[in-house]
């Protein structure tokens, strides 16, 4: 695929992985290994796959598991450390990149595994500000998202009741931004700075920014992907996602690159 307008992306992987208990305080999650790669490469490799040249990864926790990354992907990955990452959310994680892309982006969060499906469904649509969605997945801990009759942004919550009726599916932790949305989102950061670094990018500024300008959901409905956040994602991911993403790679032929660059 050739991908000439959206050539960067982002990836958040300050977190402490709290919830992975023993294992969050032995590697981060992105480091959790399924197949041969840890997850984080294997994401690296399906944005390289789709025309991404720039990816941008925010550490915190852990921060040295991800220094080789550099080298490795010379010229591909740029590592952006928060040095406050155990008293900030991810959105204050995403503000420490503000200065290192100038473009518009793919943001991703690290703890998910994903099919390339979720990529070029968001690269191949002409609308600027994407949230990606998938249908339901039962897998506990899910933020619904809810639209207007139009399918742009109007909230998100982990608590359903919380919504509309208008609920579109279930967020991804993939989206398409544009300067555009992610300045808005950075002056309604700033401000929300000022009482607390603990901000959420999704909930808190996404949200808030999305009645400034529009964003679209894009729902996938059978997109096959799980997030990592405790034990019971793990599972589920190692049992049951993972064994569906190897079988879909070997019917479609997909070989993904080792992202090292040309």
């Amino acid at each position: 695929m050739i991908n000439t307008v959206v050539p960067s992306a982002i990836i958040l992987a300050a977190g402490m992985g709290v919830r992975m208990q023993e294992l969050g305080t032995q590697m981060p999650k992105g480091y959790i290994c399924l197949g041969t790669r840890v997850i984080l490469e294997e994401s690296i490799s399906h944005l390289v796959s789709v025309g991404i040249r720039h990816i941008v990864i925010v550490t915190g926790h852990l921060a040295e598991f991800f220094e080789p990354l550099s080298a490795k992907y010379d010229g591909i990955v740029q590592l952006v450390h928060n040095p406050l990452y155990a008293e900030s959310g991810s959105m204050y994680s995403l503000y420490c990149a503000r200065h290192h892309l100038d473009e518009d982006f793919l943001l991703l969060e690290s703890d998910i595994i994903y099919e390339r499906k979720a990529l070029t469904s968001c690269l191949e649509r002409p609308d600027k500000n994407i949230v990606l969605l998938s249908g339901c997945t039962n897998s506990s801990d899910e933020i619904f998202v809810e639209t207007n009759l139009e399918g742009h942004l109007v909230s998100m919550s982990k608590n359903r009741d919380d919504l509309g009726a208008a609920i579109a599916g279930e967020f991804v932790g993939i989206s398409k931004i544009s300067q555009r949305l992610f300045g808005v989102m950075l002056s309604s950061a700033k401000e929300s700075f000022l009482t607390t670094r603990h901000v959420d990018y999704e909930t808190d500024c996404l949200v808030s920014s999305a009645g400034l300008v529009a964003v679209s959901c894009h729902l996938v409905e059978d997109l096959i992907w799980s997030e990592i956040d405790d034990a019971s994602h793990l599972g589920r991911a190692r049992n049951v996602i993972y064994p569906r993403l190897q079988k879909q790679n070997d019917e479609n032929g997909l070989f993904l690159p080792s992202a090292q660059p040309a």
